[in-house]
């Protein structure tokens, strides 16, 4: 905000807007609070000839001044950056560890493999579209987005037993990433699951009567 004099270099004039600018700055950042400033007024007096022309001893001289406003100290508001810090970074999880305590190994593996809830919600938003809502009542309302929710849980808890078995069987499925089809996943979404067969069918042929004499089902896998 407040450069060196330079070519090119925009100063500030006037306290007013020195202030408002470290505000913005302030507020952009989320840093209110957690620091303090101090400027200082610089005056650089200049004196030239008035008009056009050569000087000479009677002709009469001006003063022109170049004010900006810099910023000499910013210092952190120590006892304000410790309060928020104990805010920040925690998050609660429900585990099935026991009473016993993990140890800091653990305890970061069990915090990676956690499920995160903002991926419910992306996937809800993003995959099970959420937003066209045209009803009014509120009953639909409601019921539909129990339904939207159902799915995702579905979707949820299919991807979850997926992982875990191949995490049991130390198992890779292949044929899951369309750009490449050789390539292997051990963590493969359930949406790329659903996507692998989606070209399943399933056919039953039934005689005059109504009676079921053909079942046929394509290969799950290609």
């Amino acid at each position: 905000m407040t450069p060196p004099r330079g070519r090119g270099k925009r100063q500030i004039t006037d306290e007013a807007t020195l202030v408002e600018a470290i505000d913005k700055v302030l507020k952009d950042y989320r840093v209110s609070g957690l620091l303090s400033m101090a400027w200082e007024k610089q005056i650089e007096r200049t004196t030239q000839y008035v008009g056009r022309g050569r000087g000479s001893a009677s002709r009469r001289k001006q003063v022109i001044e170049q004010v900006r406003s810099h910023i000499t100290r910013i210092a952190r508001a120590g006892d304000n950056i410790a309060a928020l810090t104990q805010r920040f970074g925690w998050k609660a999880f429900v585990t099935n560890a026991g009473h016993t305590r993990l140890s800091v190994q653990d305890a970061v593996v069990c915090y990676r493999n956690a499920s995160r809830v903002e991926r419910i919600f992306t996937r809800l938003k993003s995959r099970v579209p959420i937003a066209p809502l045209f009803v009014k009542r509120n009953d639909h309302i409601e019921g539909l987005t129990s339904l939207l929710t159902l799915g995702v849980r579905v979707l949820t808890v299919m991807e979850f037993v997926l992982r875990r078995s191949l995490e049991n069987d130390h198992a890779k499925l292949p044929g899951l990433h369309p750009e490449n089809k050789k390539k292997m996943a051990d963590k493969p979404t359930a949406e790329r699951i659903l996507q692998a067969f989606r070209k399943i069918s399933l056919t039953i042929i039934t005689n005059v009567a109504g009676e079921e004499i053909l079942r046929r089902l394509t290969p799950l896998s290609g």
